[in-house]
């Protein structure tokens, strides 16, 4: 067969390189039970590899075989009109060849069979080149990634190899081992969801956990280059809606993000509609936000009712951090202090910049946090000019403002937060969990590993088993605030973090 194709490939006056090989035993076992099939249905038992110089020659090449031997219906795949996702490109096609035996020929360009071959090891190269394309180094590194690839089937235990790789390649990509030896190649701090979303959809759908070289991690683990990853799946499982919180850390890839996104994007509206209800109400609460107008926030993204925002947060078509986002922007007067409010200057004046505050209408003076609240950037404010301590900004509901503005509504004063704060504001914190031993410990520790500074601390043990604590930590925004909520949430035997209210 290789000696007809090239013979007739030639004769047709184009370039060609033709070989054979036989499919191994164990290859072929492996085929049939990953795609279900008798031995019948395995048409690359037998198969030639043509390569020629240019696009035209691969269709001319194919034309040639087609004339020889009949093609098998429904066995032909064109992967140079629709490339796979890794980027591979060929033509497979699968003919009843002589004595009645099946054979697949596959049929490429030189170009893009060094891709096939060597696309990894090209990526590395075209990176680590210096200025005069010269580097021994990654030299080296492609010639051992070339064995490895081409002897992972034989390899056994490659753990000597994976600590090669994780302690020589450099980290504009990371490169993990499946079990079985392959090697998958990812972007930096990829998670084992992003692997499994990478490897198939449906494993992605179906992960519940993750071995990285042969201990259970969280799937919020950072994948480094050596790790051999399994993904452990369940045939019950399904995404969860927190993958799709980036505060999380769950997926850092766009791809694995559409994938989940658009996975609850099919589901039936009325769930989409409840588990978005009871997402955005937590999280709202969360933040400290009460009585905020839902209706306003769905008409700020463009929904007619607040049910098309909960069934889109329910799909994932929109993320929680722009429900909150909204939320904090919201200025308009609440209902229990609507006509506190409207006490406030309305003449025209002009804003002075002042650190983080913007003051309006009183130049530019002093302004202090008031300790009864704890604004925060974002937060909606109101200033109150004190006697000698210069403004003291205030939340727009808290209690202590509302009686200020009945007995002294003449010392409120417009501001606003400043566009780039660059100061740090006391929040409280409010922590439940079931009480163990080093829970203390873990709780400080994710705050430090967060870089946040804590003011204060009190812890209350219960006679239920659990432990009430208030912390007070430092924060620059509402989003930091958002995402050291979240990482607490994520320690072992919390219940519930949300920011107190005094």
């Amino acid at each position: 067969m290789v000696e007809t194709l090239k013979t007739a490939i030639e004769g047709a006056g184009i370039e060609c390189d033709v070989q054979g090989r036989a499919k191994h035993i164990y290859s072929i076992w492996r085929k049939m039970r990953r795609k279900n099939i008798d031995f019948s249905q395995v048409y690359d038992i037998r198969a030639v590899r043509i390569l020629v110089p240019e696009l035209k020659d691969c269709y001319a090449a194919l034309g040639i075989a087609h004339t020889f031997w009949k093609h098998i219906p429904h066995e032909f795949d064109d992967y140079i009109a629709n490339p796979k996702e890794n980027g591979y490109r060929s033509l497979h096609t699968a003919v009843i060849g002589p004595e009645g035996k099946v054979l697949e020929v596959q049929i490429r360009t030189f170009d893009m069979h060094q891709d096939a071959e060597l696309g990894v090891c090209a990526h590395w190269l075209y990176k680590g080149t210096d200025v005069n394309g010269k580097d021994n180094g990654y030299e080296e590194k492609i010639s051992w990634l070339r064995q490895v690839l081409e002897w992972h089937d034989e390899l056994g235990d490659a753990s000597e190899l994976m600590g090669s790789l994780r302690n020589d390649v450099t980290p504009d990509r990371v490169y993990v081992f499946t079990p079985d030896g392959h090697v998958v190649d990812l972007q930096p701090d990829s998670t084992p969801v992003d692997f499994a979303y990478r490897v198939h959809t449906e494993i992605g759908h179906r992960c519940r956990g993750a071995k990285v070289n042969g201990r259970i991690v969280p799937l919020t683990y950072q994948l480094k280059t050596g790790d051999q990853i399994e993904i452990l799946t369940s045939r019950d499982a399904k995404p969860s809606r927190d993958w799709l919180n980036t505060d999380n850390g769950y997926i850092t890839t766009s791809r694995s993000r559409a994938k989940v996104a658009s996975w609850f994007k099919s589901q039936d509206r009325d769930q989409n509609v409840y588990d978005g209800k009871h997402l955005i109400e937590p999280e709202l609460k969360r933040f400290g936000f009460n009585n905020i107008d839902l209706h306003q926030i769905a008409q700020d993204l463009n929904f007619k009712e607040v049910e098309d925002l909960y069934a889109a947060v329910g799909a994932g078509t929109v993320r929680l951090s722009q429900v909150v986002h909204h939320a904090q922007r919201q200025v308009e007067p609440r209902e229990q202090v609507d006509h506190q409010l409207s006490l406030l200057p309305t003449s025209p004046t002009k804003a002075v910049e002042g650190d983080d505050i913007f003051i309006h209408g009183v130049g530019k003076l002093m302004s202090t946090l008031a300790p009864c609240c704890h604004p925060v950037p974002g937060d909606p404010i109101v200033g109150y000019i004190t006697q000698g301590r210069g403004i003291s900004i205030h939340k727009a509901d808290c209690s202590n403002l509302l009686n200020l503005k009945r007995n002294q509504a003449k010392r409120i004063t417009e501001v606003s937060w400043g566009h780039k704060p660059e100061n740090l504001y006391p929040v409280d914190l409010a922590i439940k969990a079931y009480d163990r031993r080093g829970l203390l410990k873990d709780i400080t520790i994710a705050l430090s590993n967060e870089g946040i500074n804590i003011i204060a601390m009190n812890t209350l043990s219960q006679d239920d088993g659990t432990a009430d604590f208030l912390v007070t930590v430092e924060i620059d925004s509402l989003e930091h605030l958002g995402r050291l909520l979240n990482k607490l949430n994520q320690l072992p035997n919390i219940v519930d973090v949300h920011r107190h209210k005094n």
